[in-house]
């Protein structure tokens, strides 16, 4: 009976489930405490800067243990990020979520990874896997969830997500971007709303400060503005972009020595600001000192050649020297990086005018009464007067009754801007026999 025939197939042998021996778990453990015995050291090596000597030692434990470490391969990861190889870190942290799929930490790097490398939308999906995974409401997930849709032009979206991130802990930079969003949609109102409640939560903080600031002067309130940059500026004295914001609407005041003093603070701060040397030039043309303010402001076209308003400036001051082919060139340029602003046409205009180049000059008035669509009077009272310098009289006559119908639409603050409208206009109205 005890008896087994070998040549007959046996049975199926039945599963067997191997229960880890007290052995086997010691095993394992001790390999887990030598596979995570140089973290400190990688740790420090890392809060220290010592990058080299990290990446050597990285180098050295993931050799040793065939590349089967979570926290090496992820402070690897972060120091190829900090060296600007996004690609290499985004594998590298790809690598340690593969080791551990459950680790919000290394999502959360990916997304970031991705978020730089402008992968937004592919950066949301893995920020929506790391909310899945987590525990607990993230602000750092919502915060940069935000940021991605931002960029995606989904605004509506981006808004609830810094919302969420709010809801979950308050930060500036979370009320900064918000308000960002609002300024990008041209609803400032309500970024200037964000940004107050972000100065109940932080009311020393003087970027808020000086955004409200900007945002007011965006929307005509100059009190106002000046009123917040004036208290960013008691916070942070020195601060250049405030500094800049409010010599700006004194220079609009017209105090042009108090605006210079502004700028000389700021200088010292950002000495290769255009945008500060484009303001400097202003103010000397306003002091009628023409060859320093042509020296600011080519100085300003010098450290920023692509921006129109220095161009446009510089098309002013000479067209006001008598400069007039100079004139024509940089309103040429200032026209080509950025064709919808109609001053620029009508300066272009006045000095093809004086080039003795009528018909062009007709063409960019007309360009400019385009674009503006009737509401600046001051075009068609030039256009006026150039027609009836070249005794085209029915033209003048033309323009001159379009130029009325303006003034007379216009508000009481924009007739008062310029004193000589009204004279050179009673001239003209006397010259055509009108």
């Amino acid at each position: 009976d005890s008896y087994v025939d070998a040549s007959q197939p046996s049975a199926p042998a039945a599963k067997v489930n191997i229960v880890p021996t007290k052995a086997n778990s010691s095993e394992a453990k001790l390999q887990a405490i030598a596979r995570s015995r140089w973290n400190y050291k990688i740790h420090l090596l890392y809060v220290r800067h010592e990058h080299k000597e990290c990446l050597d030692l990285i180098e050295q434990v993931l050799s040793e243990f065939n590349g089967m470490c979570e926290y090496p391969i992820y402070v690897k990861a972060l120091i190829k990020r900090q060296q600007g190889r996004i690609q290499e870190s985004l594998q590298l942290f790809q690598a340690a979520t593969a080791l551990n799929p459950h680790n919000v930490a290394n999502l959360k790097q990916v997304g970031r990874s991705l978020y730089l490398l402008g992968k937004h939308k592919a950066a949301v999906d893995v920020y929506d896997e790391a909310q899945r995974v987590s525990a607990t409401e993230d602000w750092e997930i919502w915060h940069n969830k935000g940021l991605c849709h931002m960029y995606l032009k989904q605004y509506d979206e981006s808004v609830e997500c810094f919302r969420s991130a709010n809801d979950v802990q308050r930060h500036d930079t979370t009320y900064r971007q918000m308000g960002k969003v609002f300024t990008l949609q041209e609803r400032y109102q309500e970024a200037i709303d964000v940004y107050l409640e972000a100065l109940e939560f932080s009311p020393d903080n003087p970027e808020l400060l000086t955004t409200v600031g900007l945002l007011h002067l965006r929307l005509g309130e100059s009190y106002r503005a000046f009123e917040y940059l004036g208290n960013s500026l008691s916070v942070d004295p020195r601060d250049a972009k405030t500094i800049l914001a409010a010599g700006s609407i004194i220079q609009d005041h017209n105090d042009m020595d108090g605006a210079l003093i502004k700028y000389r603070v700021a200088a010292v701060k950002t000495p290769n600001s255009a945008q500060l040397w484009n303001n400097v030039g202003m103010c000397f043309f306003g002091k009628r000192k023409y060859i320093a303010s042509i020296a600011c402001l080519k100085r300003a076209l010098y450290l920023d050649p692509f921006e129109w308003i220095v161009a446009y400036n510089l098309g002013l001051v000479h067209l006001t020297t008598g400069q007039c082919a100079s004139a024509f060139h940089f309103f040429s340029s200032s026209i080509n990086l950025k064709p919808d602003f109609p001053a620029s046409y009508m300066y272009l205009a006045v000095t093809l005018a004086r080039l003795d180049d009528f018909e062009n000059a007709c063409a960019a008035y007309e360009r400019a009464a385009e674009i503006d669509g009737g509401a600046d009077f001051t075009i068609r009272l030039n256009y006026a007067i150039t027609c009836h310098n070249q005794n085209d009289v029915a033209r003048s006559k033309e323009q001159f009754a379009a130029f009325e119908t303006a003034w007379l639409n216009a508000d009481e603050e924009s007739r008062a801007a310029d004193p000589d409208v009204e004279t050179q206009a009673e001239t003209l109205r006397r010259a055509l026999g009108l």
